[in-house]
């Protein structure tokens, strides 16, 4: 081994440093014995020395480093120069005599494949497929230096640039080696996935397979053949019209041949060829597999695999060909792109929906927060029937194991039904996947599911026999408009009762405090909870009685607007206060614009106005400071903490509305719904017994005008709570901060709270530091990650499609949940602190949770991605009288910032109109 040269023999994984992730998986294969022909690498050090040798490199990367991917014209300019740069740079004798000495050794007379081998690539993070230049067929010394030169300026072109500043890899961290391996002249090449790369389903294996060179199917001049293998069986076969391929050019290089006609629609690989380079794909993941107790990357901890389950560090992304009969192996990457698996304890069939989904907050959730849900939510956990919990996490999101749900046919009805409430594509998925074979057969293995159920339930059947005398009172006896304050009144005692438990103490008492906290918290908010299906108890049956009465649908819109008791909504009315404040004092209005978290209050204290600004903000913030966007996860940062993340929505209101105008529309609000039912009740006066009729109706709706705004209320009661724990667990990792155990105090949410407990107590066996910074990459490269809205212990994602809907042709189609049609222009928005709403704009955002709800009054319609009838963002659209269409995949990608476009809230969807700014 040279300083320049390691050949395959001398490389396993540990050696990524030196040779990149595509050198560092032949030389791991080529040394277990998978059939790998024979090379070497040029290492890193090659590259670095190149470079070494160019006076301008230093400042050009400094240039580049400046750069933004949406900056294209530059990045093409720049890449460009770099590259005109670099053919200039000479290549160094010692560098090209260890070349050839290893050329030579590999043997002269044969022909290359020179491959790019980045030090960022073929990791579990990051592909970088493609991002390098491939040269085949590379013969003489000639060809092979100018190949490896060629590899080395590839680094810099536009793609690879743009690929590394998307994905957050400084240029000057990645180092290229480069691989160099004899030629293989197969008869067949392609690509094999061990697992489905659409569907993520990880026992089926995915298989593309054309006649010669597989670099046909990479640039995409050829069909491939597409085969699946599951469990042993081929289950797909789909052989394409193959009218060209990629072979040898004797001179070097390759050229495109026309295939001959009876090759054209012939079977690429026979099925028994296909079974082998399945069960070879197996051997292969089989080998990556961390139980097997091989060291990890460098880069790479056991907490770095996309999921806590073994499988989920397997699947491969693998180059094979075919020569005669035997096949090689020409690369092998972990894929990258599949979603994690929540992991299971039995080897049963399970099915999972994304609480991402409804509770709309998807992004990932840091391990604190987690922990602390479960611990509210701890269904199933400690059980007979389920000692997990069913609340399960993957990809730092939660997800809902509903498997035992849906063995009832009656609840698995109930149930679909229900969330396709809430969310119309996840319950589609849902009635998808239990109509399957599959599905159905577990399904009547699992029969008798009733006991299982009975145990998975019961700790919360006292609370529900608790409740049942609260709403039968609040529904037959007591006065209507009293609901509110009874449902709210014993919240405060609740509240400060806990607040003092805990912070009395410190040290771990206070978070073992915190944990009992959380597992009382149910039984302790049971009053509050008994309120929230009231409203949907009356609705139901005032609607089946004006069908019935009226023969008509009650309109439910103009009957929810302006709810009385809507924490949410109110605080939307206060962030219209603190506007109109700010709006009477300029200095305020200036000073908002450039003010900093870390000294707000001091700056606003100091410009006229701040006084009286200060003090509505500080009412503000004792009702909703707790609160955020994302608030189910206690690790991100409050209002309390930032006031700044309000500006945005101050801003807005004071640009888009009148002073006064939102308590004038909310007033307005109550007319409407006021004036409704009193309308509804005239109709009703005069149907046969009418006075009967109008007193049962009277009730039901003042039941549900004083109840409906309760909905929000208990989400309010727990978030409060998680407030008392955020401040808690703050508190316990400062002193950990200062004697050097965590880096900063926000580092005590990359633990999971029995962690912390057992490192108060000094029984944590690992080292902090190493697990914080490895869940902290982990986290990142979850973020970027979408969790799918349902999927099964196999990792099949399950899509569900939207029912007809009557709309113009290329109108983009959704589920409406406010009716009524707007126009306007589209403002894209993901996140509400970065929200500049014009009056009149189009809100379009991934989600919406209570954090977005300031910029509502801002709107003219809302268009979500994520959503149903009964989501926050639907309910507030309602309540504001704004038309809302939700359940648009990819919107924020598809509509962009001053398209003009029409909402139909009424039939669901979204049209563009022919008109720009």
């Amino acid at each position: 081994m040279s300083a320049y040269v390691m050949h395959f023999n001398e490389v396993d994984r540990r050696n990524l440093p030196e040779v990149g992730g595509k050198g560092a998986n032949l030389g791991e294969m080529s040394k277990a014995g998978f059939p790998v022909s024979p090379g070497f690498c040029i290492t890193t050090s090659g590259y670095r020395d190149f470079i070494a040798e160019s006076g301008e490199m230093d400042e050009l990367l400094d240039l580049l480093a400046r750069l933004k991917p949406n900056q294209t014209d530059e990045i093409n300019r720049l890449g460009q120069r770099i590259r005109d740069h670099l053919l200039t740079v000479p290549t160094s004798r010692t560098i090209k005599s260890s070349i050839i000495d290893a050329w030579k050794m590999a043997g002269e007379e044969q022909a290359y494949a020179v491959r790019s081998s980045a030090t960022a690539e073929d990791l579990p993070t990051a592909s970088f497929a493609g991002q390098q230049e491939t040269y085949l067929n590379v013969r003489g010394a000639d060809q092979l230096l100018q190949a490896v030169r060629k590899c080395w300026i590839s680094l810099f072109t536009d793609r690879a640039i743009l690929y590394r500043m998307k994905n957050g890899f400084d240029h000057r961290s990645v180092y290229l080696s480069i691989v160099v391996q004899q030629m293989v002249f197969p008869d067949v090449s392609g690509l094999m996935f061990t697992a489905d790369p659409v569907t993520g389903h990880r026992n089926i294996i995915s298989i593309d397979a054309s006649f010669g060179l597989g670099e046909a199917l990479v640039s995409g001049i050829v069909s491939a053949d597409s085969y699946q293998v599951l469990k042993g069986r081929i289950v797909k076969k789909q052989i394409a019209e193959k009218k060209k391929a990629i072979y040898p050019a004797a001179e070097g290089g390759t050229k495109i041949k026309e295939l001959a006609p009876e090759l054209q629609n012939k079977q690429a690989l026979s099925d028994e060829k296909i079974l082998e380079l399945a069960r070879l794909g197996q051997k292969i993941e089989k080998h990556y597999c961390p139980e097997r107790g091989i060291e990890q990357l460098p880069e790479r901890g056991p907490e770095m695999c996309p999921g806590r389950g073994i499988e989920q560090c397997l699947e491969q992304d693998i180059e094979w060909c075919l020569a005669g009969d035997k096949f090689y192996i020409l690369q092998s990457r972990p894929i990258t792109s599949l979603y994690p698996v929540p992991e299971i304890h039995d080897n049963k069939l399970h099915i999972f929906f994304s609480f991402a989904h409804l509770q709309m907050m998807m992004d990932a959730m840091k391990p604190m927060g987690i922990s602390v849900f479960q611990g509210v939510f701890p269904f199933g956990k400690d059980t007979t029937a389920f000692p997990y919990s069913v609340i399960v996490e993957a990809g730092d999101r939660l997800f809902f194991d509903v498997t035992l749900l849906l063995y009832s046919k009656f609840l698995r009805r109930y149930f679909t039904w229900k969330i396709t409430i809430l969310d119309e594509l996840m319950g589609n998925a849902l009635a998808k996947i239990v109509a399957s074979e599959t599905f159905q057969q577990e399904a009547k293995a699992n029969k008798g599911t009733t006991k299982q159920l009975f145990k998975l339930f019961k700790p919360m059947l006292p609370l529900y026999l608790k409740g049942i005398p609260i709403i039968i009172s609040n529904l037959f006896f007591l006065d209507p408009s009293g609901i509110i304050e009874r449902a709210q009144a014993p919240t405060e005692q609740t509240i400060n009762k806990y607040r003092n438990n805990i912070m009395q103490v410190s040290g771990a008492e206070r978070v073992k405090r915190v944990r009992e906290s959380m597992e009382n918290l149910l039984q302790e908010l049971n009053d509050n909870m008994m309120y929230v299906p009231m409203p949907f108890i009356v609705l139901l049956v005032a609607s089946r009685l004006t069908g019935r009465w009226l023969g008509e649908d009650l309109d439910v819109d103009t009957l929810s607007k302006s709810q009385p008791g809507n924490v949410t909504g109110e605080m939307g009315l206060m962030i219209g206060d603190l506007a109109d404040t700010a709006r009477g004092y300029p200095e305020v209005a200036d000073y908002l614009e450039r003010s900093e978290d870390s000294t707000f209050y001091q700056g606003l204290s100091k410009v006229e106005g701040g006084d009286a600004f200060g003090t509505e903000l500080n009412r503000f913030m004792e009702l909703y400071g707790m609160r955020c966007p994302g608030e189910i996860d206690i690790s991100n940062i409050r209002w309390r903490e930032a006031p700044t993340l309000l500006v945005p929505s101050i801003i807005n209101h004071m640009k888009s509305n009148a002073p006064g105008e939102h308590r004038e529309r909310f007033i307005q609000g109550q007319k409407e719904a006021q004036e409704y039912v009193h309308k509804l009740l005239e109709r009703i006066r005069n149907t046969p017994a009418g006075r009967l009729k109008t007193g049962l109706m009277s009730r039901l709706l003042s039941i549900y005008r004083n109840s409906i705004g309760l909905r929000e209320f208990p989400k309010y009661v727990i978030i409060r709570f998680f407030d008392i724990y955020r401040q808690a667990i703050l508190a316990e990792a400062r002193p950990l901060h200062e004697r050097g155990i965590l880096e900063r105090d926000e580092d005590v949410f990359y633990l999971y709270l029995d962690e912390l407990i057992a490192l108060m107590e000094n029984r944590f066996g690992e080292n902090v530091s190493h697990l914080t910074d490895s869940r902290k990459r982990a986290h990142e490269q979850y973020q970027k990650m979408a969790p799918p809205r349902v999927m099964t212990s196999e990792g099949e994602v399950i899509t569900g499609m939207r029912s007809d809907v009557e709309a113009p042709k290329g109108a983009l189609i959704g589920t409406p949940v406010s009716t009524g049609v707007a126009e306007g222009y589209v403002k894209v928005v993901f996140k509400p602190e970065e929200a500049k709403l014009n009056k009149g704009d189009i809100l379009v955002a991934p989600f919406t949770d209570p954090g977005w709800t300031p910029l509502f009054y801002s709107a003219q319609a809302l268009v979500v991605e994520i959503g149903g009838m009964m989501t926050h963002g639907s309910v507030i659209a309602r309540e504001y009288g704004i038309p809302a269409v939700v359940g648009i995949e990819n919107v924020t990608k598809i509509l962009k910032d001053g398209q003009y476009v029409r909402v139909d809230g009424t039939r669901g969807f979204v049209q563009v109109l022919e008109r720009d700014i």
